[in-house]
């Protein structure tokens, strides 16, 4: 928190020195955020959510959300959906880096960006994870597509994501696990090394996305 605002600080006098047209001090605060959802998911997921930060004065222009196909290999989306996501929201409000919330199977495709996608380190700030398998679940063992078998615990995609620093980089890393999670098996397979990790009531899986209590703990861990 102290390092964005000492940033958004410089940023404001940098700004007064050239004479560009000055924002005030929250605003330039504000990293955009990239929402990327779980499998067999949407961009409706992220409604609730969504509605909670404009509330709270994020600018539609910051939140980003977007539907993708869950058969596809995490490693394909990393390489193309997230990397393309982050750079046009990048773009978009020229900002140098991203927050990126992911629920469930987004968290793999999103850490797999962050740690093996050239660039993907310098450009996320914080990164959360709802639920996410990223040890694996057994509820995977019964769907057989390429992304439930990279989700299966001790699959080939985990071992190799998961090798050596969990949390590489600078990013700073959240997670947020259900004790009562349906869909991760166990539930405890989301916390990771180096993260901070944080134990919910007994909540669903989807309501990772969508608790008030959640929401405002992640509202302040992306400050």
């Amino acid at each position: 928190m102290v390092r964005k605002r000492l940033a958004a600080f410089a940023t404001a006098i940098a700004l007064c020195i050239t004479g560009a047209a000055f924002a005030p001090t929250g605003a330039l605060a504000l990293d955009p955020i990239l929402f990327v959802h779980g499998w067999n998911g949407s961009a409706s997921n992220w409604n609730t959510m969504v509605s909670r930060f404009e509330k709270d004065g994020y600018p539609k222009s910051h939140l980003s959300t977007y539907t993708y196909n869950s058969s596809t290999s995490n490693k394909t989306l990393a390489e193309t959906e997230v990397k393309s996501r982050v750079e046009s929201l990048l773009k978009a409000t020229g900002a140098a880096k991203v927050d990126i919330l992911a629920h469930s199977m987004g968290s793999l495709n999103s850490r797999w960006y962050i740690k093996f996608v050239a660039g993907g380190q310098e450009k996320v700030d914080d990164w959360v994870s709802f639920g996410g398998p990223n040890h694996g679940t057994k509820v995977a063992n019964t769907c057989f597509t390429t992304t439930c078998l990279e989700m299966r615990i001790g699959s080939k995609f985990l071992t190799e994501l998961n090798a050596g620093d969990e949390t590489p980089g600078t990013v700073n890393y959240g997670t947020w696990w259900s004790p009562c999670d349906e869909f991760i098996n166990p539930p405890e397979s989301t916390i990771l090394s180096g993260a901070t990790n944080t134990k919910t009531p007994c909540i669903s899986h989807l309501a990772l996305v969508s608790d008030e209590t959640v929401y405002k703990e992640v509202r302040e861990f992306v400050k």
